[in-house]
């Protein structure tokens, strides 16, 4: 990680899930919530295990590019498909019930969903500041358009890319010289911002673009890991603070 951070950059490439808006974040106490309402037509499992269950498969299923790259493209029949899973693991027969639950969790997942504290303030003053912005996300356009509109971001940035309408999504490089070639802006006067630390890390630095993780978690790198983010922030709003590395 760099020890000298530079001032704002001229452009800025900003993720949307997890660095804008709570998405995973909240993922995890959606399931347990979901399951303790399907207790009753589960007998015998309560709703720890259903989550641990169902949280254990859907780590598995989201840790394969392929699978998360079909996934995030078609989330309805996903989360069908990963309760359906977790089920068969854990020896239930209820295929009407895992589809049921899968849908009640997107719905809640989805209701639940907000902005972090302090990240359309900050979007507003980078903006201000002149800072021309893109933001990338991955995902269908259905899903990632509605997140966008509720939240009315895109006044914020110069360049919308969306996996589901561009073609293509992060990691390939094209995605992040797209939105460079929007911006009017070349690779070293800019920064990148996200979570995933493939997305947002290695693949942008390879063409020289700052690459700043977002650490909502507060977890720092993964044991073993071979990504050296530019800089580490655990708040969108953090990247205000040029004073700090």
């Amino acid at each position: 990680m760099s020890s000298v951070m530079p001032q704002l950059p001229k452009s800025l490439l900003v993720d949307l899930d997890d660095t804008i808006l709570a998405y995973g974040a909240v993922s995890g106490s959606v399931w347990l919530d979901i399951c303790e309402q399907y207790t009753g037509r589960l007998p015998g499992w309560t709703a720890e295990r259903l989550s641990e269950g169902i949280n254990s498969y859907r780590q598995w299923f989201w840790s394969d590019p392929d699978r998360h790259r079909r996934g995030r493209l078609n989330l309805v029949d996903v989360r069908h498909e990963i309760v359906l899973g977790a089920f068969r693991q854990m020896g239930i027969d209820a295929q009407d019930v895992a589809r049921s639950l899968g849908e009640d969790y997107a719905r809640e997942r989805d209701a639940r969903v907000r902005p972090f504290s302090g990240a359309i303030e900050a979007l507003a003053s980078l903006q201000n500041t002149g800072v021309r912005m893109a933001l990338i996300t991955n995902g269908n356009s259905k899903s990632q358009r509605g997140k966008i509109e509720r939240f009315d971001l895109e006044r914020f940035f110069d360049c919308v890319l969306i996996e589901g309408e561009f073609g293509i999504g992060k990691p390939d490089e094209r995605v992040y010289l797209e939105a460079l070639r929007q911006l009017g802006s070349a690779p070293e006067d800019a920064w990148i911002i996200g979570d995933n630390l493939e997305w947002e890390v290695r693949a942008p630095q390879r063409l020289g673009i700052y690459a700043i993780w977002n650490d909502y978690a507060n977890t720092g790198l993964p044991v073993g890991s071979d990504a050296r983010p530019d800089r580490i922030v655990t708040a969108f709003s953090e990247l205000l603070d040029t004073d700090s590395s």
